[in-house]
């Protein structure tokens, strides 16, 4: 649906190849799903980081899609260490697949980790949409300050005084 989405590099329930809605699809292991310039990289594969991270760029879509992950697929998706790297409704594990596929939810497949690249942008873009703190120490700090400057990027906080 239209709250369940989140594109970017995550782990995959691949290599596999499998019929859906009519046609064979081939779903990718780790990989940099989304647009690029030459391909494009979608198996039905989700990260709730993707959706998440953006919360204080726009909540007004974040939060529902937040939400709906949350209350739709619950655990597995969502366990002791909040929300696991990535999952796709529309992945089967096979009948007979060793070692044993647990119970199939309405989740799909869910990747049974949780991925520090991915746990830490969620929690320092949830506490920038609650205060900007992240971006409060970011922003007085001077090593970082100047190695911006160094690197050519200017305007925005940038050009406001220290």
């Amino acid at each position: 649906g239209e709250n369940v989405w989140g594109l970017t590099a995550c782990d995959g329930p691949g290599p596999a190849r499998q019929r859906y809605d009519g046609a064979e699809r081939r779903f990718f292991k780790y990989a940099a799903r989304g647009v690029g310039l030459d391909r494009i990289i979608d198996d039905g594969t989700i990260a709730p980081t993707a959706a998440v991270s953006s919360l204080p760029f726009a909540p007004e879509i974040v939060l529902p899609a937040t939400l709906e992950m949350y209350h739709r697929f619950g655990a597995p998706l969502y366990s002791t260490y909040g929300f696991r790297d990535a999952f796709n409704p529309s992945f089967r594990s096979p009948p007979n697949s060793q070692p044993p596929a647990p119970e199939q939810s309405p989740a799909g497949w869910v990747d049974p980790d949780y991925l520090g690249i991915d746990q830490g942008p969620i929690v320092a873009m949830i506490e920038n949409y609650r205060s900007e703190l992240v971006w409060r120490v970011m922003r007085g700090n001077a090593y970082l300050r100047r190695g911006l400057e160094r690197a050519g990027f200017q305007g925005g906080w940038l050009g406001q005084p220290q």
